[in-house]
């Protein structure tokens, strides 16, 4: 069955389509485009006009290549920004032009749960039991299990939402970061309290900012996704590049060749959030996966 998976969070809007059959998965596209829906809606609660503009100029662009490749199902979770804002029906409304279904606003559980059966589907059981962890625009997943998720929880402390909150100089101060580092702590308490992050023998670490940290890691000149993913990055490495973004003004970060350019201004953030929590759960390492909540969405789309 060839089935397509959207995937519309706070910073970025990703398709895949693939064709799966059993157990078998065979991807044919992935595309991304960074849209930051959740522009402002920390403070307002609402979608900015100008976010939903961008998103659905994307939609567009999928709702043509889904069509150009034959999907027979079509699956579009939206995650953060969307459960938070009052004026949701806009784009809720503008999706189902363009694309003829309901979108799925997705509780954080269930998201967690996704991210965890996409990162954790193609690891050997050995490596069990999985800490995965989904940094996104406006929320962090921390989701524990082997095969299954056996407990989950969602928190506000997306790379978006965290330099929005508190960067307001470029690059941050130094009472930016710690207060910022404040707040992400005080997230990851919440999130300890439901699930175990202790009990973890990996930590797996999906989504765009844990790519990008490997890739600066890995001193990539280019992002490369296929040598990103599975990449072991020990915990040093990665308090050193968060170290390092922290550091850099706009324009350096900019420079970088891996560097997407929709996610130069909140990289910072993102990657502070990542060395806490590395920190928090005492790993050595972290794995980069590049297969995340999509190809969850992906995967159990096509079993269905």
């Amino acid at each position: 069955m060839r089935v397509a998976a959207i995937d519309c969070g706070t910073n970025s809007i990703r398709l895949l389509i693939a064709d799966i059959q059993g157990n078998n998965f065979r991807e044919i596209t992935r595309e991304m485009e960074i849209v930051r829906l959740g522009q402002g809606v920390d403070q307002t609660g609402e979608f900015h006009p100008d976010a939903i503009a961008r998103t659905l100029f994307a939609v567009d662009k999928f709702a043509a290549e889904i069509a150009r490749r034959g999907v027979e199902r079509i699956r579009f979770c939206a995650t953060s920004a969307t459960r938070d804002a009052k004026n949701r029906e806009l784009f809720v409304n503008g999706v189902k032009e363009r694309l003829g279904i309901e979108l799925e606003v997705i509780s954080g559980e269930e998201e967690a749960s996704l991210s965890f059966l996409g990162a954790t589907k193609d690891l050997p059981e050995s490596m069990a039991p999985y800490l995965v962890i989904d940094i996104g625009g406006g929320s962090t997943e921390f989701v524990i299990g082997n095969r299954t998720v056996e407990s989950a929880k969602s928190v506000n402390i997306g790379c978006v939402r965290m330099s929005e909150r508190h960067f307001k100089n470029d690059p941050a101060t130094v009472t930016e970061i710690e207060n910022a580092r404040l707040d992400i702590q005080k997230a990851i308490s919440v999130a300890a309290e439901f699930v175990d992050i202790k009990a973890a023998k990996s930590l797996i670490a999906v989504a765009g900012t844990a790519t990008t940290v490997a890739a600066a890691a890995l001193e990539l000149p280019e992002y490369d996704r296929h040598a990103i993913h599975l990449a072991r990055i020990s915990a040093d490495q990665a308090h050193q590049v968060s170290e390092k973004f922290l550091k850099l003004n706009r324009a350096e970060r900019a420079a970088l060749g891996y560097m997407h350019p929709g996610r130069v201004d909140v990289i910072g953030a993102g990657s502070l959030v990542l060395s806490e929590i590395i920190k928090a759960v005492g790993a050595a390492e972290f794995i980069a996966s590049e297969s995340d909540i999509l190809d969850g969405i992906a995967f159990k789309l096509g079993q269905q």
